[in-house]
């Protein structure tokens, strides 16, 4: 839809453009409004940027795009806990969180910010759109960055049908459709059950409830990212790398170096570096990094346990910059062992609706309501085996994409994965980074 002709290159970036606007409306046409009121006036403002850097524009632009983040995403949790607080008794307004306000927004804050700093150049409307809109990134990220996106579309050699791109795009996209529909799927019904239909949970249900959704949130979002990465492809459009086997990691700096590595990269560039990054002594670098992840976890949602998620990935980094200190080595098998139940105890508070719900599987996995094990379930316990051994084992989708060749053996890979995926789509599902 994208390629084929110079001379028509505009028009077909304009088609491209509607495109991923009917993509968005299709949720809630009633949203698409506010996306596009959001896009002309991040265009006009950053526009005034490349021209004149004036600071007041910049408080000006952040001010409008936090504004209508905070609008619909915190109104109602900032009015209950003034009620709460106030003994007040001021009605929710009940907004509904627009589709992708957080990625667009963070995505135009960057280019804002880039604005000012003289590192973009003034691009056009249908450019501008164009970088905003893509469909394949638009709901849930990657978070990309303007040089990352904008050459790209403007490269000739990417006007043209490349088959590479195409079978690598398909390859992709149906590996991260059946990790989502498959694999995160199943796993999302077990750590459902534990965390909302579950009254108590004893040490093997706990357990089994927060590994699953430890395991959950890893294969859709990374499940979603692949197929982005492969959509867009099909488009000869290249997108960041967003996840490299995170629960790999030694060290909770190796996890968030591994995990969402675009939002990572976001919260360093555009909130960790800007409040002094490392650069004022020892105390100054701990501080920023409390403030740096406990912004990251209200991003995530407005409720107290994504900002105790935050706080608790904050002082881990603190911590971690204190054992450096020492410079004592623990062995490989020790650093993974405890980072991976660390990450595994926070995705607790993150999934819970409530301080009681995760309080609730926390005691079950320190054994206060008795062990309970079980192996009656062998597809279960099948099942957790095989994907643990594949999560810790196996490349990533990106090293598969990477060393992707067109063979008839892949073609039939291809066609059997998507094959059975399309087969589970009758199943209920839901990407849960589209809540964020």
């Amino acid at each position: 839809f994208y390629l084929h002709s110079r001379e028509k290159h505009t028009e077909a970036k304009a088609f491209l453009v509607l495109a991923s606007l009917f993509f968005y409306a299709w949720w809630n046409v009633l949203y698409l409004p506010i996306m596009i009121a959001s896009i002309v006036f991040n265009f006009f403002v950053g526009k005034r940027l490349v021209n004149k850097r004036e600071k007041w524009l910049l408080i000006f632009g952040l001010i409008g795009n936090i504004s209508l983040l905070g609008y619909f995403k915190y109104a109602d949790f900032f009015i209950e806990n003034f009620n709460l607080f106030s003994g007040t008794d001021i009605p929710l307004l009940h907004l509904v969180l627009p589709l992708a306000i957080s990625f667009f927004t963070f995505q135009q804050i960057a280019y804002l910010v880039d604005s000012y700093k003289g590192f973009t150049k003034e691009y056009s409307k249908l450019d501008y759109l164009i970088f905003v809109t893509f469909f394949p990134q638009l709901i849930a990220g990657p978070i990309v960055h303007h040089k990352e996106m904008m050459p790209q579309f403007a490269q000739k050699e990417n006007w043209f049908i490349q088959h590479e791109n195409i079978t690598k795009g398909l390859f992709i996209f149906s590996l991260g459709l059946f990790k989502k529909v498959v694999i995160a799927d199943t796993f999302a019904l077990w750590a459902t059950q534990g965390f909302d239909a579950s009254a108590s949970l004893n040490f093997f249900e706990a357990w089994t409830t927060s590994l699953s959704y430890t395991f959950q949130l890893y294969y859709d979002f990374s499940g979603y990212t692949d197929m982005a990465i492969g959509l867009a492809l099909l488009f000869n459009i290249k997108l960041p790398i967003n996840f490299n086997s995170p629960y790999k990691a030694l060290n909770i700096q190796d996890f968030w170096q591994r995990w969402h590595i675009t939002l990572s990269r976001f919260l360093k560039e555009y909130i960790y570096i800007p409040l002094g990054g490392n650069r004022r002594g020892t105390t100054s670098t701990y501080s920023n990094l409390l403030i740096t992840f406990i912004l990251g976890g209200i991003w995530h949602g407005a409720g107290w346990t994504f900002l105790f998620w935050g706080i608790l990935h904050g002082l881990a980094m603190v911590i971690h910059r204190l054992w450096q200190r020492v410079n004592i080595t623990l062995p490989t098998l020790l650093s993974w062992f405890i980072t991976f139940n660390f990450i595994n105890f926070a995705w607790v508070f993150f999934r819970a609706k409530s301080f009681e719900d995760a309080i609730k599987v926390i005691e079950g996995m320190l054994g206060f309501n008795g062990l309970g094990i079980d192996f009656s379930n062998k597809f279960m316990i099948g099942f957790f085996a095989i994907m643990i051994a594949i999560t810790l084992l196996s490349p990533n989708s990106t090293k598969l994409k990477n060393t992707f060749k067109e063979t008839k053996i892949t073609a039939i890979v291809i066609g059997l994965v998507f094959g059975i995926s399309v087969l589970f789509l009758t199943r209920a599902s839901e990407f849960l980074y589209f809540n964020f």
